[in-house]
């Protein structure tokens, strides 16, 4: 990693609205709630961004995160991402971007640095506007619509009843795994995590 005393930026993916809250497509919203919840910080909207942040440190002395969440629908998040990362001179190295994955079963968590954005509409736009793809992504698998579901109607439509169930547990999990991204690195947390 760079500078091992420098912030984070850690991007909760979704779309801004109350009719949009329950979406599987919002739980990077959902998850950057809870980190918020757990540092003590409160989001407001930002100065120099269309995106709500929220600032804090992990741990006593630890690290200090800046959370976000973009305003301005998932198809122009990099737009507010770049903005806060030039703002608090973050590189795209300790940018996590925390997002709602097809390809990967519901109830499962996963960690990568870099790749493509699968079809991703937020992690497309953040890597156009990072200028790079070499960020951290943590996968909240919800995995693939039923039958023959549009995969765009599947992600904006709320989790179901059972899913909903295991919900908690699962956002708090992506909080985890977060964390110990930034405080163990990549490698060690998908060993801790992957086989989980």
């Amino acid at each position: 990693m760079t500078d091992e005393s420098g912030p984070w930026l850690v991007v909760g993916l979704g779309n801004p609205g109350r009719e949009y809250a329950g979406n599987r497509h919002n739980v990077g919203f959902m998850v950057a709630d809870l980190l918020a919840g757990r540092l003590g910080g409160r989001f407001g909207r930002h100065k120099r961004a269309v995106a709500e942040a929220a600032e804090g440190r992990l741990g006593f002395g630890g690290p200090k995160l800046v959370l976000v969440k973009p305003l301005t629908y998932m198809n122009l998040s990099g737009g507010p991402v770049v903005a806060l990362a030039q703002f608090h001179k973050i590189p795209p190295g300790r940018v996590i971007a925390v997002h709602d994955e097809l390809d990967i079963p519901y109830g499962q968590v996963r960690v990568k640095c870099g790749g493509g954005e699968g079809g991703h509409n937020g992690l497309r736009s953040m890597s156009k506007s990072l200028g790079t793809k070499d960020y951290v992504r943590v996968r909240f698998g919800i995995g693939r619509p039923p039958g023959r579901q549009d995969p765009a109607d599947y992600v904006l439509s709320d989790f179901s009843s059972s899913e909903r169930k295991e919900l908690d547990f699962l956002v708090d999990r992506a909080a985890d795994v977060v964390e110990s991204v930034i405080t163990k690195g990549v490698e060690p947390t998908q060993n801790l995590y992957h086989g989980a």
